[in-house]
């Protein structure tokens, strides 16, 4: 089973490895209750075989036939369904939204380079013109250049795809970022009830601690754990855009070292456990380290949402709403934390 968008694109990869020449559906436009977000991918071999969805099952057999039809005349279409659309009604959209899908050939050299940013962590966009079928890949190191510079980054950033205008063109941007991780510095109480729920809401959980009691498998079901101290344990775990580090041990041998790390990094989340007194304290060591009152102010702490959190599952709860927030709404958008 493929559970994600990810794992499409790398099996559809190794289908275009084989020789399986593919079109790809990608919904562009929602109205309404849509089923699938926009940005989601359907991809279709010669034989009719497919990966993903864009409806959920409502309209897939109609795309599929027009999936077939872009392969075999290397060929685009713009499709759209909807409740007024007796075709939708046919297919089976009925649950009252309408969505609007762009179905191509796909281009296997964009695709195998798609999947080497992807691996790489390096968010990536791909910038379609719906008109001409005209693609381009843009890279974090060609983003700067790019006519369309600023929307691409701002997609980015929010980790959404979508429409724009470039000349006067409709184009869309597919957003590609690497999952999300939560890396929590301290196999505690909290920790123990942030990483299923960070897993619920799609977040990959890590959790650092070198105290190897604290860490184990037994209280960590599902969650990459790394007993080591934060220094060793950086070197294989890096930190970047797509990364939201929590320092809960109240340990300042082991939450600085992982802070000054996430302070050198693009990390889009750093938040710290502790109360007002205890943060005072840990800006000064902070600054004694040579770091500036700009870099101090992206830490998030006291940590959380200010919803009067208590017990370490409502704590958890707090951080990783604050987590989110800073995700979809901007790195600097959380920061008055109440919750330890």
């Amino acid at each position: 089973m493929l559970a994600s968008d990810d794992d499409i694109l790398l099996e559809a990869q190794r289908w275009t490895s084989a020789g399986r020449a593919l079109a790809i559906a990608t919904v562009v436009e929602t109205w309404g209750s849509a089923p699938r977000p926009v940005g989601s991918h359907l991809v279709v071999d010669a034989e009719g075989n497919f990966l993903g969805s864009v409806s959920g099952g409502c309209v897939e057999g109609e795309v599929v036939t027009q999936a077939l039809a872009a392969i075999g005349a290397k060929s685009r279409h713009m499709l759209e369904f909807g409740v007024a659309d007796e075709t939708a009604w046919r297919a089976g959209l009925s649950c009252g939204g309408r969505i609007k899908v762009h179905v191509r050939q796909l281009d296997a050299e964009i695709l195998e380079r798609i999947n080497a940013e992807r691996a790489a962590r390096r968010p990536c966009a791909i910038v379609t013109d719906l008109g001409s079928g005209a693609e381009r890949l843009v890279r974090s190191d060609n983003l700067a250049t790019d006519a369309l510079a600023e929307k691409v980054a701002v997609q980015l950033r929010r980790r959404e795809s979508g429409l724009a205008q470039e000349d006067g063109r409709a184009v869309f941007i597919t957003v590609y970022a690497p999952p999300a991780r939560i890396i929590a510095v301290g196999a505690v109480h909290i920790s123990q009830a942030l990483a299923p729920m960070a897993r619920l809401a799609g977040f990959d959980p890590v959790i650092i601690d070198p105290r190897t009691a604290f860490a184990t498998a037994d209280r960590f079901p599902g969650a990459e754990l790394v007993a080591e101290w934060p220094q060793d344990a950086f070197a294989s775990v890096s930190l970047d855009a797509a990364t939201a580090i929590v320092l809960l041990t109240h340990e300042p041998r082991i939450d600085d070292e992982a802070l000054i790390r996430a302070l050198r990094a693009d990390c889009f989340y750093i938040g710290a456990l502790g109360s007002r007194k205890t943060h005072a304290r840990r800006l000064e060591r902070m600054r004694a380290a040579g770091f500036s009152e700009a870099s101090l102010g992206r830490i998030h702490a006291p940590i959380g949402l200010d919803i009067g959190a208590r017990s370490p599952p409502e704590i958890a709860v707090a951080i990783l709403g604050e987590i989110i927030e800073a995700l979809r709404r901007g790195p600097h958008m959380a920061q008055s934390g109440r919750a330890a």
